[in-house]
């Protein structure tokens, strides 16, 4: 099993940011991949961005944050951060990470159900 703790969001004021971090314990290996999404009620989940470690590293965007945020990984804490620039109202929702024990092909990183562990989210506010 792999938890996944996730922090750092809460209320800010639009081109604002924020830095999301996900904790990751428990039987994580390496390669693995890691996914940010975000839901808001009312509307579909959306895949935010995604990062796969294998000795090197790539990272993915959806085109709604790319060049806004930035995922990064802390190897020495297991832990995944997104950091969100120019927040925008839109921006508002639950932000989860996902996690997977291997190395997810690019098609399949944008949707939650290919990865086998999720966190319980934090709340990013973005509101003046």
């Amino acid at each position: 099993q792999v938890q996944l703790v996730e922090s750092g969001g809460g209320l800010v004021q639009p081109g604002g940011s924020l830095r999301l971090s996900c904790a990751a314990s428990g039987r994580t290996s390496s390669p693995y991949t890691v996914g940010w999404f975000r839901q808001t009620p009312g509307k579909e989940r959306e895949a935010v961005a995604a990062l796969r470690w294998y000795g090197g590293t790539s990272t993915h965007y959806a085109d709604s944050v790319k060049g806004r945020f930035t995922i990064s990984r802390d190897s020495a804490k297991n832990t995944v951060h997104l950091q969100m620039n120019s927040l925008k109202p839109e921006d508002t929702a639950l932000y989860f990470c996902t996690w997977k024990n291997s190395r997810l092909i690019v098609s399949s990183l944008w949707s939650a159900e290919n990865y086998d562990y999720r966190g319980q989210g934090t709340q990013v506010t973005v509101s003046s």
